[in-house]
C-alpha cells in the first residue's frame, strides 16, 4: 500500500514537469503558453519552435507517463494500482504542481500510459492516431479519435475493471481539455497539423 501511494505521488510530480516549457527554455524558444495556441505541448511547440523542439517535448511528454507505468510493473503493482499510477501521471500533465496547474492537453502523456500499461495497447492507440493524422491531417481530431477508441483496446486486451475505468478518465478528461478544439472542428476551423493544435 505504501509503495503504491509513493508511486502514485511520484507519478504525479513526474507529470507536472512541462516538457514543453523546459525544452523551449533550454533551447532559447518562447514560453509556449504565450505563443500560438497557448498549450504547452508537442503540436504547439511545432507552430513556433521547429521539428526538433516539439520531437524532443514529445518525447519528455510520453516519458512522463511511460516510466512510472514501467516503474509500477516493475514493483509488481495491481491493477488498481496500476490505474492509479496512470491517472496520477495524467493529472500531473493536465495540472502542473510546478506551473501553476496550467499544463497541456495529455494526448502524449496518456499515449505513454498506454505503452506502459501494455504496449499492444500503445499500439492501436497509436496506429489509429496515425491513420487518422495520414488522412486527415488535424493533429486533435486524431488525438480525440485513437483516445475515444482506447478503452476498447485496453478492455481488448487487459480486461481489468480499474484499469478500462482509468483509460474512460483519462478519455474523459482528454476530451475536456480538447474542448476549444472540438468547437473548431464543429465550425470548420481547426488547422492542420503542419500549423494546427
Amino acid at each position: 500500500m505504501i509503495t503504491s501511494i509513493l508511486l502514485i505521488i511520484v507519478a504525479y510530480l513526474l507529470g507536472s514537469v512541462s516538457s514543453a516549457i523546459i525544452v523551449c527554455r533550454l533551447m532559447g524558444l518562447p514560453d509556449p503558453r504565450t505563443q500560438g495556441s497557448n498549450n504547452p505541448g508537442a503540436t504547439n511547440v511545432l507552430r513556433f519552435g521547429g521539428k526538433k523542439a516539439a520531437a524532443i517535448t514529445l518525447l519528455g511528454d510520453s516519458l512522463k507517463g511511460l516510466v512510472p507505468m514501467l516503474a509500477g510493473h516493475l514493483l509488481g503493482l495491481d491493477p488498481l494500482a496500476l490505474a492509479g499510477v496512470g491517472l496520477a501521471a495524467f493529472i500531473g500533465h493536465l495540472y502542473p504542481v510546478f506551473f501553476g496547474f496550467k499544463g497541456g492537453k495529455g494526448v502524449a502523456t496518456a499515449l505513454g500510459v498506454q505503452f506502459g500499461l501494455y504496449w499492444p495497447i500503445g499500439l492501436c492507440v497509436a496506429a489509429v492516431w496515425l491513420f487518422v493524422a495520414k488522412v486527415l491531417k488535424i493533429s486533435s481530431l486524431s488525438g480525440l479519435i485513437s483516445m475515444a477508441l482506447a478503452p476498447l483496446f485496453v478492455w481488448l486486451f487487459w480486461d481489468e475493471k480499474p484499469l478500462i475505468g482509468m483509460q474512460l478518465i483519462i478519455t474523459g478528461l482528454l476530451i475536456w481539455r480538447h474542448r476549444s478544439n472540438i468547437r473548431n472542428l464543429l465550425e470548420g476551423t481547426e488547422g492542420r497539423i503542419s500549423a494546427g493544435d
